[in-house]
């Protein structure tokens, strides 16, 4: 059942991008008014609007239905330990002090010139 949620999310979201790409900005609109070819497509001049709109409504539905079941799933198959939130709980380990560090022995005082 899980594997079907995911073959039907992914082609869902597939057919949302392509659906949001065919859609025509409110731009293009004027361009229709004056005669640019608009009203020869295939929908017609407002045909198109309707029906690109309802089905990307439509798959903008079931996208988010299948978002949801996904993440029903998820919640089924959920182990302690397996979240980020779980793993904040844990302790962090403890920090080790750096080892001071030494001059080396023939290191010449501050403010002396070197001969």
């Amino acid at each position: 059942m899980e594997t079907l949620v995911w073959i039907v999310h992914i082609v869902v979201a597939l057919g949302v991008i392509v659906l949001v790409l065919l859609q025509q900005g409110k731009g293009a609109d004027m361009g229709a008014a004056f005669g640019s070819g608009s009203a020869g497509s295939l929908f017609g001049a407002s045909g198109s609007a309707n029906f690109l709109s309802r089905s990307t409504a439509v798959l903008a539905t079931l996208f988010f239905l299948t978002s949801l079941g996904l993440a029903f799933f998820g919640l089924q198959h959920h182990k302690p330990g397996d979240s980020v939130v779980d793993r904040a709980s844990i302790p962090a380990p403890a920090q080790v002090a750096p080892a001071p560090v030494q001059a080396p022995a023939n290191a010449s005082k501050a403010g002396e010139i070197p001969q």
